[in-house]
Parts: structure tokens; sequence; C-alpha cells
């Protein structure tokens, strides 16, 4: 056993539908930009895929009610398909991808508007915005062996009953495969990344009291509720 001079973090995982054991997160992954309309309702334009990260520890358990996020006046909720890695790679071939992924999930990228706001005006990184704690909630892991590779399906998000974002995975600029192949490019994937995929259309702020709920056709739902 490794000694260490603090306390060592524990490991961040989520669980895996059907399996006892948990899927351990190295590093979660990000793409921006990945749904025309979300696009054009953030006043961008197309173009080659935008990263950005998370910390592990940023992942919340399903059915969990987080606080209010600290240093934000418009936090906002963004539904999106989580691939799970489970093969390591560089330079991995699109035709190839899909061997890398252990499987799926539904997650919700949570943003602090304003501050990205103000990092897009300063030309500053998104790490404010983006990468603050529990910043990422997320599903059970649906295992590609169980249920395939989905192309298309309905993805929805509603807060306290009322649908906000609706669209289809098939609606992605950036297919999984080409998105882990982009990737790829400049990280080496190991197994235990998460890659969240991007939001379609219709994000928009959530407050105190708000209780969410996203789904992608033939996986497990998200649940979860900000702390009044």
């Amino acid at each position: 056993m490794t000694d260490f001079v603090v306390k060592a973090p524990p490991q961040a995982a989520v669980p895996v539908l059907g399996e006892r054991g948990l899927f351990p997160i190295r590093r979660i992954f990000c793409v921006g930009r990945n749904y025309a309309e979300h696009v054009k309702e953030m006043g961008g334009e197309k173009g080659e895929p935008i990263f950005f990260t998370k910390p592990a520890d940023a992942v919340v358990a399903n059915n969990a009610a987080i606080p209010y996020a600290l240093n934000t006046s418009n936090l906002h909720y963004e539904i999106e398909l989580v691939l799970a890695i489970g093969k390591g790679g560089v330079g991995i071939a699109a035709a190839d991808a899909l061997d890398h992924i252990y499987g799926y999930a539904v997650g919700c990228d949570l943003t602090r508007r304003d501050r990205q706001a103000e990092a897009k005006q300063a030309g500053a990184p998104w790490d404010v915005a983006k990468a603050f704690d529990q910043s990422a909630p997320i599903a059970p892991i649906t295992r590609a062996a169980q249920i395939g590779h989905p192309a298309r399906g309905r993805i929805w998000l509603s807060v306290n009953g009322e649908t906000k974002q609706d669209a289809d995975i098939a609606d992605m600029i950036w297919s999984p495969v080409e998105i882990i192949a982009h990737l790829s490019r400049s990280f080496a994937l190991q197994p235990g990344d998460l890659i969240f995929t991007g939001t379609p259309a219709g994000v928009g702020a959530i407050g105190p009291g708000d209780a969410v709920l996203g789904g992608i056709e033939g996986l497990t739902q998200l649940a979860f509720s900000v702390r009044a």
C-alpha cells in the first residue's frame, strides 16, 4: 500500500446497471457546441469540436439533492449523452472507436452561465464556468454489450415536470465515433474516462427547489434536485 502525506481522496465512480462493481472515473472530457440548434441559441458558429474538462469528483450520483453552485446567479442545465471509455488509445480511427466504448449514460453538464459569458468575452478558459464541484450529475452506465451503440433516440430534460430540452442524439454535429477520433489526437484516452458529448437546444436556468429529470431512449433516466 502506498503511503501519502495527506489523506488520499476517494475514487470517484459511477454505478453500472446490473453490475456489483463500479466504473472508476479517471477524467471527464466534455464537448461544446455539438448540436446545431444549441449553437444558434448560444450565438456561436459551427466548427471543429470544442473540448473542455471537469474533475472526476464533479460527478453527482443519481437522485441526489445538490446545493446551488457557489459564485453564480445563473446556473444552467445541459442534458447530454455520456460515453464511458473501457479501452484506451491514442490517434483512434473513427472506424475503431466503438471498440473503445464500455457503455453509455445520461449526464447533465451544469454550467455557471454568467461566468461562462465573462470567460468568452475575456477569451479566458471555461474552468470556473464548467469545472466546479457537483457540476456533473450522471445516471448509472448501461453497458454497450447489453444495448449496442445507439445512433439515434430521444434526448430530453424537464424541470418541475415541464419539458425544456427535446431532441434526438442523431442531431449531433459530431457523432460519438468522430468525437473519440478527434479527442484521441490530443489526449491519450484511458479506461475510466467519461466523455459528455454536448447538449441540444433549450438550455436554461435552475434554482433552489427545482427538480430535474432527463433521459435518453434506452438508458436509465437521470434525476436530481437543487436544495432549497
